[in-house]
């Protein structure tokens, strides 16, 4: 005879529905998909470069040594770098190559599956050279996929020589199934022949406080890029050609200035002899998005109170931040520590678009110290919301979806926001003068 009543056989789908999700939760309780799964391939993707040397990484589906097959045609990979160990994870480094050089690649004996890369010229030259930017591009979604196209179509044929990520490169949590989706499946053919240099954000460093993000990229610490040694990948710097880049940790690391980041900043930045100077991190100085900056006590609020004034002193020209879900673009400022209230029309150093066919293109002195910096919020690479958007020291604010191009050449730089809505329009250019 069958005894369970409705009762009991509700109380057993309550008992079982309670032990699934527990069992789900104790699983893993930040990532949004499970790290236990077979790794999946990745790669290549490119890291660490300088003039003569870089690193490449990529992930094979099965255990092997690690071997990457390189030269100056596609048609002969003479020159072979290896390592003897068996890993599914790979790393080699390639060294001894020639300043502002095309080569090719193949990983591991896929010669059918030929990539390429562009060295760098010897630091301090001055060479055309095109940046892309992405901020809070990790959710590995529609969105995401329509701002990497956007910047496709802008890009055409033209070669990409890095790849900024302002953090929250992989929503949820950063973990690396995240990662996969994310960064590696979004960008495939980018990372195979662009450099890509990351700052870490609060969600990245969620997972294993940013395991998986200092895993998976291999960023300078010992100066062998230029720039003064970090001694760590939470924050660097490294040049290219004439530009010297700075990626700073304002989500794991000490922040106050008694901190060895604030110490290797000074010290850095006081070494700097290139012609450009553009600093990144993940919590912007100046926002009115989905973040308000003037909230006492955050990252916000220290990365403007402590670090801004360190930008000025040593003649930073450009600083990008995600964080807010939005594109917030400054004009040039110099001196504003306080909440928004506190801004005067007195520390915009220019006025204008900073457009040529506008208000006029905005100029800086070379080696100039206590100039304004024009701040950038492009936290908008894969998703946004309404905000306020009325921080007075933005000339213009947007909830649009998009990611930031930087066209050095020579003394000038031009900015382009490049969105999937052709109606989101920014740019602007600043000319270095003697």
């Amino acid at each position: 005879m069958n005894n369970t009543s409705p009762q009991n056989s509700k109380y057993h789908l309550v008992v079982l529905f309670c032990l699934v999700v527990l069992v789900s939760a104790c699983g893993n309780s930040n990532s949004t998909c499970s790290d236990a799964s077979p790794k999946t391939a990745r790669g290549p993707y490119l890291q660490n470069i300088s003039s003569t040397s870089i690193v490449i990484k990529w992930r094979s589906e099965q255990q092997t040594i690690s071997r990457v097959r390189y030269g100056s045609s596609p048609n002969a990979l003479v020159a072979v770098q290896e390592d003897q160990s068996i890993d599914v994870d790979h790393e080699v480094g390639l060294g001894n190559l020639v300043p502002d050089t095309r080569y090719y690649y193949a990983v591991n004996d896929t010669a059918e599956t030929v990539f390429s890369f562009r060295t760098p010229p010897v630091e301090g030259t001055a060479r055309p050279s095109r940046v892309w930017i992405v901020g809070d591009s990790g959710t590995a979604d529609k969105n995401a996929k329509n701002v990497r196209d956007a910047f496709v179509d802008f890009n055409g044929s033209n070669a990409t020589d890095l790849l900024l990520m302002l953090g929250d490169n992989a929503y949820d949590s950063g973990a690396d199934c995240e990662y996969q989706r994310a960064f590696f499946d979004m960008y495939p053919a980018t990372i195979a022949a662009t450099p890509v240099m990351p700052t870490i954000g609060n969600h990245d460093a969620r997972e294993d406080g940013g395991a998986p993000y200092f895993n998976i990229f291999n960023l300078p610490i010992d100066g062998n890029t230029g720039g003064v040694p970090s001694g760590t990948e939470a924050y660097y710097s490294f040049n290219y050609a004439n530009i010297h880049f700075v990626s700073l940790d304002s989500e794991t690391s000490n922040r106050s200035p008694s901190g060895a980041m604030y110490s290797w900043l000074m010290a850095d930045l006081a070494a700097n002899t290139q012609d450009w100077t553009v600093v990144y991190f993940h919590h912007p100085p100046y926002s009115k998005g989905t973040h308000d900056s003037d909230q006492p006590g955050t990252a916000m609020a220290d990365m403007r109170e402590y670090y801004t004034p360190v930008f000025e002193m040593y003649g930073v020209d450009l600083v990008f931040s995600g964080h807010s879900h939005n594109y917030e673009r400054s004009f040039p400022i110099l001196g504003h520590r306080g909440t928004s209230a506190t801004f005067l029309e007195s520390m915009k150093t220019d006025t204008g678009n900073g457009r040529k066919d506008g208000d006029g293109e905005y100029t800086k002195p070379y080696n100039s110290v206590n100039q304004g910096i024009v701040y950038t919020v492009a936290g908008s690479s894969g998703k946004t919301r309404s905000a306020p958007l009325n921080h007075p020291v933005h000339y213009l604010s947007m909830s649009k979806l998009g990611s930031v191009v930087l066209d050095f050449d020579g003394d000038q730089l031009n900015v382009t926001f490049v969105s999937p809505d052709p109606a989101a329009i920014d740019y602007y250019s600043i000319v270095k003068t003697i």
